[in-house]
Formats: C-alpha cells, structure tokens, sequence
C-alpha cells in the first residue's frame, strides 16, 4: 500500500499549552535551539539587553548635554536677535524695543531656515517627532551624522527669532540623532538601533522637562511601537540617567510650581473635567486641520518650499505686533496659567493668535517642537473655561486642559497625565487629569483617523497604527492549526505504485509536502510534491525505483505544543511553507501538518471574536420554572 492516512490520538490534541523557541534544523528532532516547552516565557529578552543598557546610560546623559545646548542656543539667539546682547538666559521676545522692526526677525530667521533646509537637510523641516518616526518606521533607525547638528541649529535660530514653537521636538530629534549615532558606531541590528534612538529621544525629553516617567512614556506610545522589555528597559535607564544629569546642569525642577489643589473634587468638578476634556480634544482636531491646511496651502504657492518658512515668519512676526506673548517658546505664559494669572484678554490672544501664527508657520515648514504651544494652547482652553465651571483653586483648569491637549493632539493619554504630574509634582491632579486626558483622546480617536504627528508621515507614503495588542499567533498553538489525516507515504513503494495512489487521492492536487513513513509507521522523511512528480517522470523514462532512495531524511519539523509565531519565524527562516508535525520527545511519530495557509486560522479566530456578536447569559436566567434557551436540546443531543 503506498499511502497512509495519519490523524493523530487525543494525548496529542490534548498536549500542555507550551512551547519552545523556534529554531533551524534539518534532522527529525528538536530544531537547533529547541528546549523543553516549560521554556516559553512571557517574554523574549535575551543577555543583549545588558549591553544594549550600558549604551543607553551613556547616551542618557549625552542627551542631557544636548538639551542643555540647545536650551543654551535658543537662549543665545533670543537675545541676540530681539535684545543685541550676548547672554544665553532663556528670555521672552515680548519684552523687546524693536518697534515695527520686530516683524523682519522672524522673516530673516525663517531665511536662514529655508538655507539650511535646501541645502543642509530636508529632514531639518517640521517639529521632530514625525522625522523621528520615520526613521524608525523606514530608515533602520539610521540618522544622518549632519541632522545631529543642523537640527538644533535650526530650531534654535527659528525659537530665538521668534517661532512660537517648543524645543522638545528639536531635543527629541536630535537626542533620537545622537542616540543613532552611537548605534552606528556598534555592530547592532535595526531593533537595537531603535532602542538607542529612542533612548536619546526619551534622554532628551527628560532633561528639558525633568519629567523622566513622562518621558519612558511618550517612547512608548509613540516611538517604540513595542512593550517589550528588550527595548523599555534601556530607554527607562537613559530617561533616569539623563534626569539624574539634569539635576546636576539645571537643577531639579518641577518646571513649574502651581498653587495647591484640593486632594478630593466633588461631582460638579468632575462634570467640569468631562467638559474640559472633550473641549481639548476639539481643539485639538481642530489644531491638527489648522496646521495641514495651512502646509496645503503653501504647496499651491509657485516658490520653491525653501521660501514658504519666510512667509510663515511674516505672519509670525504680525502676530506678535498684535499678541506679544505668541513670540517664542512661552514659559513665562505657561506659567501664569498654571498660577492662575492671567486675564481673559491673554487667553484669547492665545487661543487666536497663538495659535494661527503656530499653525501658519509649522505649516510653511520651519523647525520647532509643538508641546510647549501645545500646552499652552491646552492651558487657555481649560482657563476659559473655568469661568463658567467650580472653582477648584487657581490654574486648576489650565493644568486639566493641559493634559488633556496633549492626550488628544498626540494621541498618548498616559503620557498626556503623568506628564502634567511632572511638570508640577501636583498629585492631587492625577484622577481629575485622567478624566479630561480619556476623553480628549477618545474625542481625536473617534473624530480623526491621524493625529497632527502620524499625518505627516502618511503624506509621504507611509501607514502606521497606533494600536499594540498581542498577536494571535503568540497563544494559537500548532495543535489548533494542523492538518490532521493527512496522505503519508510508504517508504518501500516504488514510484510507479505512488503515481497510481496519487492519481485523484485525497492529496492529489493540494498536498505540497508529503510526509513518509517506514513499515511500522514511523517517520522516516518527507518529499515535496515537485521533487516527487519529477522522480516518478524519471521512473516512468527510465525504470521504477522506490520511494526511499528519493526522500528528505532531515526534514524541518514543527510541534503540536509550539505557539504559531515560532512557525512563521521557522518558514522565515528556511524558506519553506510546510513542516510535518511530529510529537515531542518521539519525533518518529506522525501527528499532521502545518502549512503556511493553516496560519490564517489564527487570523480568523481573532477576527470572529472581534465581529461576532453574542449574548453570552440569557436575559431571564433565573425565571421560574423555565430551562435556559436550548438546555434541553442540549441534555437530548448529550443523551444521544
């Protein structure tokens, strides 16, 4: 008989839901690397994470420096440009005697912007965090050696000339800059290279806010695009480290230091939470629209993009004729929101101005970050509204609007709280922050399909999503897979009595692989369905021969208790799409077959539990006297 069919007994449908870690082999046995399925874990880590730390350390407190730098620049150029004098103190532009001529310090800042764009670095252009993205998403986490230095040149010209914009954009680009450079140095893989981009990025952050948790946060909602230890591990010690080195450059902090705040709000404050909340969460939205009108705008224009950030800085410079308080980063405006002094004129201009002269000249093109107008932004909206809603002490709703902008702008709720914690160590906040933070995020994710970072990124080309959540193929298990009772062949049958037996069989034309076996039923090797047709043309031209000179005695094989993940790696690995399923510990004992087109069943299971609906418990379970729908079918189908 040349063909068997081979099912596989329940001990083996029943197998321990473990597994082992996926490997390469040619021998019927464990894959090279295989262990014992106790070995699956919760996690994949390795030994590589230590010195993968190590470099994350030091780029923490190299990050550190970089911040203070381009702190130190931005402050420089201010001066410079709106004072005529040579001090590096972080000052507001607003105060300046220039007069009309204040509107041609933007415009020439802008110039200089548009030079350097054009003929230094394109990626110089934009706020940061969508460059960084990118070069994580598309470059291998490679960063030009040049973006290191003209990206905080240019951010620090732009700030210090008046930009309304932040420098945590610029500091997390080049931080992710610096951070890439170090990785280049070492012999890495892309990931690594993530991990230590992504480690200058959150360094970077945490130095300029002295806000390190806020920090491993934003890497992780943003940046990463993983929780795994492998990578939150490093990036949380370069937070840490670059904090620690903070303290020691700048002091510190909190940034800044508002009134107290009662530990308990009532359900009026609560209410007002909710209202703050979906406020800045259409804002938000509204910001996002803003800003990419604006950069469709300037497309329409007939000038080279080189020339649109002068432009932008025209519009800066009105602005702050009409709004001083709109020019630069804005600290001190920060501030007198979260004290809680500040009239309802300044909110206005903020909301009006700052933000139009924002939108216009991130649009043109121009270097800076977004958090600071963001947060500033945010702080108005929560402060106008606080006038019609409960007093809960000063700057109360300028913190909660806070928050929540940022939630809802950059989709990352978390960050969005704990952020806003750090800013002002003021934990009587965190419940209150929670509310508004959801709900703005739930508003901009409900309302929008991109966030004012990821837009950017899906203009060039580019999809990503923001969403982590375990892949089925991490807990489906090859025994839910497998094909069972499939064809195997006798290792003694000759070629020609195999043609006869596959001639319309049961894996006559779908079978790709097929499993051999010896006279006692054992596996002895597998052949593939082209090597096996070419064999038996042989045959047929040139005399029958059997089946066991032709056979793969070394094949790859696949267990019923290895996750379906460890599959997809192996076929990665060996470039094959089908592996016999042996049991463990006897690998001489048939059970099935596991085929690249099983794998979907994973994806329809997740898929089922994501579509199908269904009342799990019966509207009336407890009436008297009646069964649950279907029990008694039940018993009847039981019974027979």
């Amino acid at each position: 008989m040349a063909e068997s069919t081979y099912e596989g007994d329940a001990t083996d449908r029943e197998a321990p839901a473990a597994g082992a870690r996926g490997g390469r082999s040619r021998a019927i046995g464990p894959p090279e690397g295989d262990g014992a399925p106790a070995e699956l874990g919760d996690f994949t880590t390795t030994g590589r994470v230590i010195p993968i730390s190590i470099l994350a350390i030091g780029i923490g407190v190299l990050s550190a420096w970089v911040a203070l730098g381009l702190l130190r620049l931005i402050g420089l150029f201010t001066n410079l440009f709106f004072f005529g004098r040579w001090s590096t103190r972080l000052v507001s532009p607003a105060g300046n005697q220039l007069g009309v001529l204040e509107v041609l310090v933007p415009i020439g800042g802008a110039l200089v912007i548009g030079l350097l764009a054009r003929y230094g670095s394109e990626r110089i252009r934009g706020h940061g965090i969508p460059e960084a993205i990118e070069a994580i998403l598309i470059n291998g986490s490679r960063v030009e050696p040049k973006v290191a230095l003209l990206k905080p040149l240019s951010s620090a010209i732009s700030i210090g000339s008046g930009g309304p914009f932040g420098a945590e954009g610029p500091i997390i680009m080049t931080g992710g800059a610096f951070g890439s450079m170090v990785a280049q140095l070492f012999h890495l893989t892309a990931a690594e290279r993530k991990t230590l981009l992504v480690a200058g990025a959150a360094g970077g952050m945490s130095a300029t806010f002295a806000s390190p948790v806020a920090a491993v946060l934003l890497a992780v909602e943003l940046l990463l695009f993983e929780w795994k230890p492998r990578s939150l591990i490093p990036v949380a010690l370069a937070s840490a480290a670059a904090a620690a080195t903070r303290v020691q450059l700048m002091g510190p902090g909190p940034l800044f230091t508002p009134p107290a705040h009662p530990a308990v709000i009532d359900l009026p404050g609560i209410a007002g939470c909710v209202v703050v909340g979906v406020l800045a969460g259409a804002l938000s939205a509204a910001l996002t629209l803003y800003v990419y009108a604006a950069e469709d705008a300037f497309r329409l224009l007939p000038i080279h993009w080189a020339w649109w950030p002068a432009i932008g800085g025209l519009v800066i410079g009105l602005g702050g004729l009409v709004f001083p308080q709109a020019l630069g980063v804005g600290y001190d405006t920060l501030d007198a929101l979260i004290q809680g002094h500040i009239s309802t004129p300044v909110i206005l201009g903020i909301l009006l101005v700052k933000s139009t002269i924002w939108a216009v000249s991130l649009g043109s093109g121009t270097s800076g970050g977004v958090l600071a107008p963001l947060l500033m932004m945010g702080g108005a909206i929560g402060g106008l509204a606080g006038t019609l809603l409960p007093q809960e002490g000063a700057g109360f709703w300028a913190l909660i609007g806070m928050g929540a902008i940022m939630g809802g702008t950059m989709r990352s709720p978390f960050t969005g709280v704990v952020f806003a914690i750090e800013l002002t160590r003021d934990v009587n906040m965190l419940f209150p922050l929670l509310v508004a933070v959801i709900l703005a995020h739930a508003f901009t994710v409900l309302t929008m399909k991109r966030s004012n970072l990821t837009e950017k990124v899906a203009r060039r080309g580019y999809h990503l999503t923001r969403e982590y959540a375990c892949d089925p193929l991490e807990f489906l298990f090859v025994r839910e897979a497998m094909q069972r009772g499939v064809p195997a062949l006798r290792a003694g049958s000759t070629l020609g009595e195999i043609a006869r037996s596959l001639d319309g069989g049961p894996g006559g034309r779908g079978q790709r692989l097929y499993p051999v076996v010896d006279g006692e039923g054992a596996l002895s090797g597998v052949i593939r369905r082209g090597d096996l047709e070419r064999r038996i043309r042989e045959a047929a031209a040139g005399g029958d021969r059997r089946l066991a000179e032709a056979v793969e005695s070394k094949p790859v094989v696949a267990y019923p208790d290895e996750p379906l993940r460890v599959v997809v790696y192996r076929m990665v690995e060996t470039g094959l799409t089908q592996f016999p399923v042996v049991a463990r510990g006897t690998p001489s004992k048939l059970l099935g077959l596991i085929a690249l087109d099983d794998l979907l069943v994973a994806r329809q299971k997740n898929l089922e539990e994501e579509r199908r609906r269904e009342r799990v418990l019966p509207l009336r379970p407890f009436s008297a006297g009646r069964a649950a729908p279907g029990a008694d079918q039940g018993v009847a189908d039981r019974s027979g």
